[in-house]
Order: C-alpha cells, then structure tokens, then sequence
C-alpha cells in the first residue's frame, strides 16, 4: 500500500491543506506556469511537434505489446555486458532483493540518483531498517529528504518549497544560517554531497530507458549526480519499471526529443548517460558489479486490459501536472500517493490493484483534457479517470447522493417537455437566490463551488426558448435561400412541433 503521507484522509481534506498553504500555492503556480511554457515554446519551435508525439506513441503501443519479447531480449544482452538482472514481481520482493546486494556488499552508505521507483518502494526506510545511510543527491530529492516529505511532483520533487523554506532546512543541516540565495544554498549541498559520494558502498539510480537491442540502460538529468552516482561507489544497483524499456537507439532519438522538451522546455538534458555494463578492464571509471532490478508491482496488472494498458506509455516527463488545473492549485501531496497530478489519479490505483482504497483521487481532476494535450505519448488519461469513476460506480462504491442526482437529471433531459417545465421552474426559483448576475449560495450542492466561485445565473430566455425568434430574424434576412435549405428548416419545425406533442426527446 502507498504511504498517503498526511492524516487527512480524502482527497478533499488533502487539497483543503493545500489551498490553505499560501506558500505552496504560489510556489507551485511559480514552477507550473514557467514549466507550462516552457513546453508550450519548445514545441512550438520545433515545428512538427504533432508528428513526434505521434512517433512516440506508438513506439511505446510497440513496446507494451510485445513487452515480453523486449525484457527479455533486454535482460539477455544485459547478462551478456556482465549485469546481474533480477526480476521482481511485488515491491517485497523488489526490496528484500535490494537489501540482501547490500548486505552482500557489507554496505554502510547508498547515494541515490534519479529514481521514482524507489519512492514507489518506500526504499530508504528500508535501507535505515538495516543500519544503511541513504542519501539523496539530486537538490530537490535531497530537500524533501531532509524535510522528510514525499516527492510533490515527478521530476521537481520540491516543487512545492520556496527558496526562504529551502534555506531554512539546509540552514538546520548546516550548523549556521545561511541565506536564502541559491547559488550558496546550492554550493553548501554540492560540498556536502561531494562527501558522501566519495564515501558510499552502492550507488542507485532509476532508469529513464532501457534499450532491449544492448542490454544498456539511459539516465537524463540535469546535475551531474547520476553521473557521479554510476561512476564512483564500487557497486551499482539500478531499479527500473519493467515498462521502462525501449526496442533501440533510433528509438531513443525520439524520445530523447519528447521528454526534455515535455518536461522542463529544454532541448536536451544537460546529461544523458547510457551505461552498459560494469567497468570494463581498461576503463577509468565505473562499478565493478551491476545490479538491475526489474520491478512489476502491478504494472503486469494493465497488460491486456483495453482502457488501462497505454498507462504503461508513461514516460515519466510530468508534463500533464503542468498542464492539470487541480495540480497546479494543490500540488502534489493532496493526492496522497508517490505518484501525483492526472498520472497519479490514474497510476497509483492501477500499482496497487485496490481501486477502493483510492476511489477519491479519480475526482480530483476537471475532465478537461488539458493532460491529454500535454503528454507526448497521447496517454488518454482524462478518458481513464472517467473509466475509474465509471469503476466505482458499477462496483457498487458511489455516493447515494450522486446516484440520486443522476437518476433526476435523466429524468429531466430524457424528454422535451419535462426539460422546458424544469427549465421554468429553475427560472423562476434562482431568483430568491441570485445576487448582481450570480448565485454565491454556500448551501448543499452548490457548497464546493461557491466558496471559490460565482455560479452564473440561469439566463431570462434560454437558447430553445429564443430559437422561434431567431429563426424568424433568420428567414427574414435570407429571401434568396437555397431551395433546399428552406426544406430541411421546415422539416426541422415539423420534428419540433411533434416533440412539443410529447413524442420527441430533448
């Protein structure tokens, strides 16, 4: 189960906390809008943006369906560079193997580099648990571990902290004040960082992409410590989504075009390493033994399944959180998951197979595509969040009230004259309720909206009752219609007027 990280127990109580936090709030819509646009210019400038998502979506359908064909054919050529794979059904097993390499190893310290998984796997809790120091070399990771809060978003985990925030954590680790000026505040982590790569047993990183025709493994990033982390320690250790994998290098160049430009509006990561295999006899640098671990934990559990397997797409970029307008409002840790923003809503019931646990979190979304839009791969994610919903209802799990509501507004729409009685009597009864154009009413239904908005009033004339009108001042201002035209607009008034006779539909 996914440690949802705060006491709150829904959704609602999780993103009341975030709206209540300025400093999150302005923090988030900060790095969001930057991110956002950043994407929006970078695609632009490419030109064909539209084709290369195209390329990338279905070199990842390519992928997941014949995803046994490419792990294995991965985890072959691995062997064969002198890796050690593992394979690693649930998130014990994915643990309990990581923890017996470092015992092996005799093991006192872990630099970490670039790994979601890891977080997925609650591993630093359990790398403490047998006296192993784990340490966080990215900023934003090492912050939040300091903090000790969960990532707030895929690839700036600390997304949700101001530099005022940060300095005062890094001041606490620093023994002095220091101030809140990122170019000291990142030189103090650079030197203390320095020092635990030196001395570390094991290194670990994520993987971004791992290229089933050689066996070899691909880290983006932007500062250097993945490089550190896979050169330095004597031993590497290496834990990838099993969905992680790519056919070949060619394949890369797409990919490679997609995710900076998606993620942060860069053309290329300022890094991008590919490693195959432990040193070799006549290198410099690089671990003397290589560990991948190849984890499931649930992923297994999409393949097959027609609306949750382009899930496994996911390339991990975090541009739907930019993009998503709950996101960008409460931030990452109102999901109450590793994985947070349209991809968390949908991801994290999937890993964990339990959809009640984390019947909320499908409602933390608008439904407005904004996710789909924004993801390179085409992942349809605002069509899986109404599928989850969907879920819920038909296992029995929704809400009375929603039911109810439901059952009325088919009532209503499912013919012309209940929806014109119904149309009248809203008419007529807002008027106790609106206020200058708006009802601001904090009362049953309307609760959740008002206290954050004005819900428009109903107009005096809705459209249908407007169209007899409109269809006069229509005729009138075209005396040379076409024949035909005129023919089908009288047929139009003729189904109208048997509809107005109780026998149509609305």
């Amino acid at each position: 189960m996914i440690d949802r990280g705060t006491t709150a127990s829904t959704v609602k109580e999780r993103a009341q906390l975030a709206l209540n936090d300025d400093f999150l709030r302005k923090a988030v819509k900060f790095t969001t809008e930057r991110l956002r646009n950043g994407k929006e210019a970078a695609a632009e400038q490419h030109g064909n943006w539209e084709e290369w998502r195209e390329r990338g979506k279905q070199i990842r359908l390519h992928t997941i369906a014949y995803l046994d064909y490419y792990l294995n054919l991965f985890a072959d050529n691995a062997r064969a560079n002198g890796v050690h794979v593992h394979f690693a059904e649930t998130a014990d097993e994915a643990v309990k193997i990581t923890l017996a390499i470092a015992e092996h190893r005799g093991a006192r310290s872990v630099v970490k580099s670039k790994s979601m998984v890891t977080e997925e796997l609650h591993l630093n809790r359990a790398l403490e648990s047998i006296g192993v120091e784990a340490v966080e070399t990215d900023l934003g990771e090492y912050i939040i571990q300091l903090a000790g809060e969960t990532p707030s978003h895929i690839i700036i985990p600390a997304i949700h902290k101001n530099r005022y925030q940060i300095a005062d954590l890094l001041s606490a680790e620093a023994g002095e004040i220091l101030p809140p000026d990122t170019a000291i505040l990142a030189g103090f982590v650079r030197r203390k960082l320095r020092e635990k790569f030196l001395e570390a047993d094991i290194g670990m990183t994520g993987c971004n992409f791992a290229i089933a025709e050689t066996g070899s493994m691909v880290l983006f990033e932007n500062e250097g410590n993945a490089r550190m982390v896979t050169t330095v320690p004597k031993t590497q250790i290496t834990l990838m989504g099993m969905e992680r994998i790519i056919p070949s290098w060619a394949d890369l160049e797409v990919m490679a075009t997609l995710l900076p430009r998606s993620a942060t509006g860069q053309k290329m990561t300022v890094y991008m390493s590919g490693i195959t295999g432990p040193k070799r006899k006549h290198d410099a640098d690089g671990p003397e033994e290589m560990h991948i671990i190849i984890v499931d934990n649930g992923r297994s559990l999409q393949l097959g399944d027609p609306e949750f397997q382009e899930l496994l797409n996911c390339i991990r970029c975090g541009a739907c959180l930019n993009a998503c307008p709950v996101y960008r409002h409460i931030g990452g840790h109102a999901y109450g998951g590793t994985y947070s923003g349209p991809i968390g809503a949908v991801l994290t019931p999937a890993l964990n197979g339990n959809v009640a646990e984390w019947d909320d979190i499908a409602n933390a979304s608008s439904l407005c595509g904004a996710c789909y839009e924004a993801c390179p791969v085409k992942i349809p994610l605002h069509e899986m969040l109404v599928y989850l919903r969907r879920r819920k209802v038909e296992a029995g799990r929704g809400s009375k009230a929603e039911s109810l509501g439901m059952k009325g507004f088919a009532a209503v729409m499912g013919g012309a004259r209940r929806y014109r009685t119904a149309l009248k009597l809203a008419q007529l009864g807002q008027k106790l309720v609106v206020r200058d154009g708006g009802i601001r009413m904090k009362v049953g239904p309307l609760k959740g909206w008002s206290s954050y908005r004005v819900t428009p009033a109903l107009a005096d004339r809705s459209f249908r009752q407007r169209w007899d009108t409109l269809e006069q001042e229509i005729r009138s201002g075209l005396s040379e219609i076409d024949p035909t035209v005129q023919k089908r607009m009288e047929q139009k008034r003729q189904e109208r007027g048997q509809e107005q006779g109780g026998h149509g539909h609305a």
